[in-house]
This record gives structure tokens, sequence and C-alpha cells, in this order.
């Protein structure tokens, strides 16, 4: 099983797929891995096994290795003979926010006929954009909490309920986000979220609730993780949503209902659907008064959740074969043809 894992990428959470790269290499442990580091400037790099190091990053010692150009059908180095491609086999797309959950990688690699393990370029915009999350999920009978938006063109002369919580619409983690218990915090709420983007979302914050993560994909049928009840603060931070996500063996399966965990499990495959087909996605959701709301979905998780899964490794490479295929357009110029016919083989 050849897998080449994609990390890096020009986003906020860049040096948290670093972190990702660097442990999915770990678990992965009978594959042949190549490791495609996408930097700032959104140059491709070549990294050798031996120099996944986070330091190797952080010091600009990548700068060394074979940049890469992607063509179509596969990546290339550049020698003194002309290009060499290079065969990396199926990209795993680690990019974690902008470029790798917002469908610039997927709508690329698409472009070029790469096999990749990711969502799909419409799944990419669905989940990256908190907004269309929710509108997506009302429409497939998937509850979620109730939430207004707004501008930051709009007036801020608003009520609410306080407290609420202010959430960036587009951005792929907890950056950006705050927790307002008063009207007097909201302005530099709305600020702090304001800096990311152009739209927030707000939300009640709802105390003490249960919160519970659900990870999985589809292969012959839908292989679940267990289902995760994270330790958290007020609500999940930057730091528990990425910083913790390198755990091996010390999660177990929530204690909960037979009947809340098929409730969470049958929400999750709403969800994924067929929109989501050849991606491993984890869903978080908040339960509230034994009722499964959907509060995001997390196309690219930390790490891929692999710490939720008991046979990860195997369910990758069940995946690669269950890979969406993009239906070929046969382009036979008839309609042309037919003009110019009728012309009298005139050409315009």
């Amino acid at each position: 099983m050849n897998i080449a894992i994609l990390f890096g990428g020009s986003s906020f959470e860049h040096e948290i797929s670093i972190v990702s790269a660097i442990t999915v290499k770990k678990v992965l442990k009978d594959a042949t891995l190549s490791f495609i580091f996408v930097d700032a400037n959104r140059e491709f790099y070549l990294i050798e096994s031996k120099n996944m190091k986070s330091n190797h990053f952080s010091n600009g010692a990548y700068k060394k290795d074979k940049k890469l150009t992607l063509k179509k059908g596969a990546f290339y180095t550049e020698s003194l003979f002309g290009l060499k491609e290079q065969s990396l086999g199926v990209v795993l797309n680690l990019i974690h926010g902008r470029d790798g959950e917002d469908g610039k990688i997927a709508s690329i690699l698409e472009f070029n006929g790469i096999d990749y393990i990711s969502p799909r370029v419409d799944a990419s915009v669905l989940s990256y954009n908190k907004l269309y999350t929710k509108l997506y999920a009302q429409s497939i009978g998937v509850k979620v909490v109730p939430y207004s938006v707004l501008n930051s063109s709009d007036s801020r002369d608003i009520e609410l309920e306080y407290p609420v919580i202010i959430k960036p619409v587009r951005l792929g983690s907890s950056i950006g986000v705050s927790i307002v218990k008063s009207a007097d915090e909201l302005d530099y709420a709305l600020d702090v979220a304001f800096e990311f983007d152009n739209q927030v979302l707000i939300e009640p914050f709802i105390d003490g609730v249960l919160e519970y993560n659900q990870a999985g994909c589809k292969t012959s049928d839908f292989e679940l993780s267990i289902v995760e009840e994270p330790n958290k603060e007020e609500f999940l931070d930057f730091e528990k949503k990425y910083l913790d996500f390198s755990r091996d063996g010390d999660v177990e399966d929530a204690s909960i209902s037979l009947e809340l965990k098929s409730d969470i499990q049958d929400s999750f495959k709403k969800v994924y659907g067929t929109l989501f087909e050849g991606a491993i996605i984890r869903c978080d959701f908040f339960v509230v008064d034994g009722e499964v709301l959907l509060n995001e979905i997390n196309p690219i998780p930390g790490s891929m959740a692999n710490y939720l899964f008991e046979d990860f490794e195997g369910m990758v490479g069940r995946l690669i074969n269950y890979l969406p295929k993009e239906s070929e357009i046969k382009i036979d110029y008839s309609y042309i043809h037919s003009i110019q016919s009728a012309k009298g083989g005139k050409t315009q």
C-alpha cells in the first residue's frame, strides 16, 4: 500500500498539520509512505522519511529537499534530464483548514487525476463553511444548534440572550471562537472573530452540554470509530481540539445508552451519506435533553482521529479500494461538426 501524506499548506493550522503528519507516520506502520510538504508559499516538497521532524520545517531546512511539480496523473521532480515522475501512490490529504479543507487541494488533485483520501470539492465547501454545514444538516433531517449570522458590515446593535458563542464562519478550527457572557464582552469577541472572517455565527452557549465525537468512513459499508466523549472545559478550544490528538490507546468508548449511541451513529451516517465518500471524517455532536444536534463536521480531523479506531491502518487500506472516480466525459465535437455540416463545411 503506497500512500503519500500531504501536509502543511497556507493555513492558520499549518503547524498542526505538520504534527498530524508526524503522528500518522507512526500509525501507518505497514504502508510504504511518501511525504509531500506544502509550504506557506504553496510550493510542494518531497520530504525524506528521516526528515519528518518538526524542526526540519520550523528552521526552513525543508527547502533543501526536492521540489515537486504536479502535472496530469502524477507528481514530478526536476533534474538535469528534465522531469521525473514519482510513483507516490494514493494521496492522504492532511492539510487542516484553508487549502486542505476548503476544496483547493481536492480541486487540483481531481483536475490532475490523482487518487486521494479526502472530502471532494462539494463536501469540502459544505463542511468548511459552518453556515453551509448547518443548512446542509437541516436539509437532510439532522438537527443543529440554533444560530444567527452577523456580517462585518452589519450593525452590532443586536439583542442577544447571554451567554453566547461567537464563531468565524470559515475557519477549520476553534481559532477566533469566544464565549460571550455579557453585552460588555460582545464588541471585543466580534473584533477577534472578524480578524479571521467577514461573517460569524452566533449560537447560544449551553452550559454543561454533553458532547460526543463520531468518526468514520464508508467502504463496502460504514466503518465507525468508538464514540468519544472529549475532555473539555467550557468548550473545545484550540489546544484541546488539536494538540491532544496524538493519544494512543487511552480513549474509551463513551459510557452511554445503546439508544443514544445508535442515534449518534445514525446522524453521522446521514451527514456522511454519499457526499463524503472517499474521506475519513469526524462529526462533533451535542446532546441536549436527549436530542442529538450536529455541532460541526471535521472533514480532516487531527491525525485523522486514528486513535478512535481499532484498525485504522486496515481501514485506510480498504478505503483506497472505494475511492470515488470522476466519470469520463467523451468529447467528440459532434455539435460543432453538425454546425459546420449545416453551413456547407465552412468553419467559423
